[in-house]
């Protein structure tokens, strides 16, 4: 990320160790990528209600929503796509630093992006885990609740990644999902993903 001219960071009177230590929490960023309608947005809001009813901190951001705020300045070029990675994976890394577990629902097709906002997280000592939603394009047309590839088949869409657009897959995703999972499946796949990696949520209350 570029940053502004004349401008200084400012460091806080808490370490990072002293606030999560308060508040007993683990920040980390989860993010699930995948085609339009892979279903990154459905298993993202189980895994966000999962965490909450562990009282583990975390929220789902989703692409789309962020579209209609901090990222609604932006279209869907190459050069517009890769600024709302770099926009989104800088978010997820201040929540991810407040000592919440940041879950993004993003498309994200440009794996190098993605790599890089994972080593600016590991730069700065937060976790990344990265989830590959691996829906075939046929089976998220069939599903297409947002009428984007009926729209594209029409015409009427240009640049709608896995159609006239490309994807490029995780070089090494710390978790594959297929449609076989289902849901639930899926879900307790990530959850299990990050207990593994995250000491807090291992021992995190599931009442």
């Amino acid at each position: 990320m570029t940053r502004s001219p004349n401008v200084t960071w400012q460091n806080g009177t808490l370490s990072r160790a002293q606030r999560w230590e308060m508040l007993e929490a683990h920040g980390a960023t989860v993010w699930l990528t995948g085609l339009p309608s892979s279903g990154k947005s459905t298993i993202g809001a189980a895994v966000e209600e999962r965490l909450i009813a562990r009282g583990l901190p975390s929220y789902l951001l989703d692409g789309d929503n962020l579209r209609h705020g901090i990222c609604g300045d932006l279209g869907f070029s190459r050069a517009d796509r890769e600024a709302n990675v770099r926009r989104v994976g800088e978010l997820a890394r201040l929540f991810a630093d407040a000592g919440a577990i940041a879950l993004v629902a993003l498309v994200s097709p440009h794996d190098a992006l993605r790599r890089e906002v994972r080593e600016q997280h590991e730069r700065d000592g937060l976790s990344f885990l990265e989830i590959y939603v691996n829906t075939p394009v046929a089976v998220c047309a069939s599903r297409d609740p947002k009428g984007l590839y009926a729209r594209a088949a029409a015409g009427e869409l240009q640049g709608l990644t896995g159609v006239d657009d490309p994807y490029e897959p995780p070089a090494s995703a710390d978790l594959e999902l297929t449609p076989d999972f289902g849901v639930d499946a899926a879900t307790q796949a990530v959850i299990e993903l990050i207990e593994s990696s995250l000491p807090r949520a291992a021992g995190a209350s599931t009442a």
